[in-house]
């Protein structure tokens, strides 16, 4: 595990918008509802609007159905949230994660959250995921999947995830970008069956 500690991944192009209250956020929402495709993030007065693209929707299916065979192969209970959005006024942050879970039982908010990063701008994402309290937060972005623990002091980027340690990461990585995603899930799920991934998090 490293102890480096990180406040948001490498930001890419998309539509910020400055100095919005938490009622104009809520109006722009609502003009949105009719246009899909676009996701919105907001913190303390920053608007952050990203495209979807098919290349985005295809990670975060693969990264799903390949996290949930995870679950049910070790038999860990979750609740699939998807990615509805998540804060209030109060904490002054709102985001739409792209998938969310919890595990063991239901909760206000995840515990896991997963972000495939096609493109973003200048919204602090983690941090409302902080004043939110999820505890683990994974980024997809260029090939890379990072993990981020929740800490006292705040998102600490780490080598496995402490939510799953018995992920095989090695594994779940190369199948995220394996050519097809039904063949991806069914071998991944067979090498679990094969011992993958008990006790094996690396």
């Amino acid at each position: 595990m490293t102890t480096q500690l990180i406040q948001s991944p490498k930001p890419r192009q998309a539509k910020v918008v400055h100095n919005l209250t938490w009622e104009q956020l809520e109006e722009i929402d609502r003009s949105l509802e009719d246009f899909p495709g676009m996701r919105l993030a907001y913190l303390d007065g920053t608007l952050e609007i990203m495209p979807i693209s098919p290349e985005h929707e295809n990670f975060k299916s693969t990264i799903s159905r390949l996290l949930e065979t995870y679950l049910d192969e070790t038999d860990i209970r979750y609740y699939r949230r998807g990615g509805p959005s998540y804060g209030n006024k109060e904490l002054g942050a709102r985001n739409e994660p792209d998938e969310s879970y919890n595990l063991d039982s239901r909760k206000s908010f995840p515990d896991l959250v997963i972000e495939v990063v096609i493109s973003s701008g200048g919204v602090n994402k983690l941090e409302g995921y902080r004043r939110m309290g999820v505890t683990e937060v994974w980024f997809w972005e260029d090939g890379v999947l990072q993990i981020n623990h929740l800490r006292e002091t705040g998102y600490e980027l780490v080598s496995r995830s402490e939510l799953l340690p018995g992920l095989p990461l090695d594994l779940f990585r190369r199948y995220i970008t394996y050519h097809d995603q039904y063949d991806a899930v069914r071998e991944f799920r067979q090498a679990l069956r094969k011992g993958f991934g008990r006790g094996d998090g690396g």
